[in-house]
């Protein structure tokens, strides 16, 4: 794409938001404190909802079940950092991250694997058909989060950071936290693996070519079932490991918190198109900053902050920041 012919309005979004803000916070130290943390939230928020608006794109499935995803993804890694005690102890950041990266594989790998399962049995059997892609994923979630707590139990497990995640580090007055910096740096690994698959790779011009027109694709005899398998198994793992950088930034799991945070993933994919890993990376942002900074501000409306967020957007623009869909 010729650099004249992109649209930089959306990108300006985040720094404008931020920007306007920073009058009503008054000191510059909460404020840059409350910005990394917006957006080690946003960072992780994205992580979880850029597989979703993919398989929303290409797959024309509203997958309300990627919920239990998030949960599973977690609790895994709860086992797998109980077992590493002696790592997670470690006041070196490097034996901590001996125990959180294999705690992130192991949690893609289940997330993925149990994705492969739900997109045969649940979601095959209902594509094309949206209420009822609403009412089946919507139960297989709640079936999942009933098998986490027959597994796991049903009370609130801690998820505590590893020694070296944890404390601040001091920029001027302002005190940022290191896991949220860990957060923001893993969102932007993610991000650029995955801008880079979809621009550089043949199977990312496919995905991107099957969001744009599905129909088109398929007529040059390509397998698009196959990726629409392989995008939807993705996408779960992606929520998975999502999960673990969620229940690390919470310091607590629940087996209900992939049904909490899902409201927030869907604001995101509306506010940046869908079918678009840009417009969620930006959606996630601005929802992540919008969170901390009314929290802040105002705790009242915090709640209904990103709802008021979302429909800013769509008066300005209807159809996302970055749409890339025909449907």
């Amino acid at each position: 794409m010729n650099t004249r012919d992109f649209d930089w309005k959306p990108l300006a979004l985040v720094p404008l938001l931020s920007l306007i803000v920073l009058p009503f916070i008054g000191s510059p130290s909460t404020w840059l404190t409350l910005t990394v943390a917006g957006l080690a939230m946003g960072m992780i928020i994205f992580i979880i909802a850029s597989g979703l608006t993919l398989v929303f794109g290409l797959m024309d499935v509203l997958n309300f079940g990627h919920g239990v995803f998030i949960a599973l993804g977690a609790f895994v890694a709860t086992s797998v950092l109980g077992a590493m005690g002696d790592w997670t102890g470690s006041e070196h950041l490097w034996r901590n991250m001996v125990a959180v990266l294999p705690a992130m594989l192991v949690a893609m790998a289940v997330a993925g694997a149990v994705g492969l399962a739900f997109e045969r049995f649940i979601v095959r059997p209902v594509y094309g058909q949206h209420l009822k892609q609403i009412l089946i994923t919507m139960g297989g979630m709640i079936i999942g989060e009933e098998l986490i707590k027959v597994i796991w139990g049903p009370a609130q497990i801690p998820l505590p950071l590893p020694e070296g995640m944890r404390g601040s580090l001091f920029v001027g007055d302002a005190a940022i936290e290191k896991y949220r910096l860990i957060a923001v740096v893993v969102g932007l690994v993610v991000f650029g693996v995955l801008a880079w698959t979809l621009s550089r790779t043949k199977v990312g011009l496919l995905i991107r070519a099957g969001v744009q027109d599905r129909e088109m694709v398929e007529s040059l005899g390509y397998r698009i079932r196959r990726l629409f398998v392989g995008v939807f198994v993705v996408g779960s793992a992606l929520a998975g490991l999502g999960g673990v950088m969620w229940g690390l930034y919470q310091q607590s799991v629940v087996p209900q918190m992939g049904a909490q945070v899902n409201v927030l993933i869907f604001i995101v994919i509306i506010i940046g198109g869908l079918g678009s890993t840009g417009g969620a990376l930006i959606g996630a942002l601005l929802v992540g900053l919008m969170a901390n900074y009314t929290g802040f501000l105002a705790p009242k409306v915090a709640l209904f902050s990103n709802i008021a967020l979302m429909v800013a957007i769509l008066l300005w623009r209807p159809q996302g920041v970055y749409p890339v869909t025909n449907r």
